[in-house]
């Protein structure tokens, strides 16, 4: 890896699919309030900003890229941090729905999920008593019975038509120490040229628990298949284990990811009013570490990114 400033990236995830209009009344969901989220992420110092879709109407996941297409180029315009679009989507989603917008918007980044998996936060169905949305109920409960998938030959197409045909660098998601070995297979196959971005995630359902010595066996694992210098390391930690695993990760010399897609909250029982609020919380804990930020155009040079003139958002 190339001498770079060894500073701390800040992703924050502005959204995602599996948080629910009723678990949060902060939550974007419309464009207009997913584009402003992500303009006030990157101004409190977030460098790359992962965006999913919501239907305007409900706040259901969609996947469609003429909703994409009301607040991509908005934030591509008013900000110059790094755009790193889905081809996660939702559980409920085809491979051809998830990569519907990455293929015209042609991003920097996509995140990519290194396995197929059990992924479900049903238990939460049960705290909450009032829905805004029909919707919202049977699909938190309907995850209990549905996988993740990611085969070996969808992350494949994925790192072609993306990756190969776009120029597009990946957010490698690994939620358990076998994605990582997966990641390794398509290193060993040529199909992965570093500099390699790992997003290790802790405390979803189906992964790895949100334990301390997890994150320690992630990242030593990570060190034999990679070299200690072969990749960057980067934490999520779910729900209220968020600042806590990022707090440890920082001090282990790895990179941070908040958002409303991670955590709704803030501190305990204190939910977050917006994504910006916990980018500036983590900042602050960097800062007390005596750890830097990388900016944009820092975090451009330290994962080998073909800049945001290239891009078709």
């Amino acid at each position: 890896m190339d001498k770079l400033p060894n500073k701390v990236i800040i992703s924050c995830a502005v959204t995602g699919s599996v948080h629910t209009p009723s678990m949060s009344p902060y939550l974007p969901l419309t464009p207009d309030e997913i584009a402003q989220q992500a303009i006030d992420a990157a101004q409190a110092g977030a460098a790359i900003l992962h965006l999913h879709a919501r239907n305007p109407a409900d706040g259901s996941p969609t996947a469609d890229p003429a909703v994409f297409a009301q607040f991509g180029p908005r934030i591509n315009a008013a900000t110059d941090a790094v755009i790193n679009i889905t081809t996660g989507g939702s559980t409920r989603m085809t491979l051809e729905e998830r990569l519907a917008y990455p293929l015209i918007a042609q991003p920097e980044m996509c995140s990519l999920n290194m396995g197929s998996m059990n992924f479900s936060i049903h238990p939460a169905a049960r705290k909450i008593t009032e829905w805004r949305h029909d919707w919202e109920k049977p699909y938190i409960e309907g995850m209990e019975d549905l996988i993740f998938r990611n085969t070996f030959r969808d992350i494949k197409h994925i790192l072609k038509v993306l990756g190969d045909g776009c120029g597009t660098r990946f957010e490698f998601e690994c939620y358990d120490v076998g994605h990582l070995h997966t990641l390794a297979h398509f290193v060993d196959e040529g199909l992965i040229k570093g500099p390699l971005f790992i997003q290790a995630i802790f405390g979803i359902l189906g992964g790895l628990g949100p334990d301390p010595e997890n994150l320690f066996v992630m990242k030593s694992t990570a060190d034999r298949l990679f070299g200690r210098n072969g990749y960057r390391f980067s934490v999520l930690g779910a729900g209220r284990h968020q600042m806590p695993l990022l707090t440890i990760g920082a001090a282990m010399g790895g990179n941070v990811r908040v958002g409303l897609e991670d955590s709704l909250y803030l501190g305990k029982g204190q939910l977050a009013t917006s994504c910006a609020d916990q980018v500036r919380k983590i900042r602050r804990i960097l800062q007390e570490l005596s750890l830097d930020i990388a900016s944009p155009a820092e975090t451009r040079a330290m994962l080998g990114l073909k800049g945001a003139d290239a891009v078709a958002i």
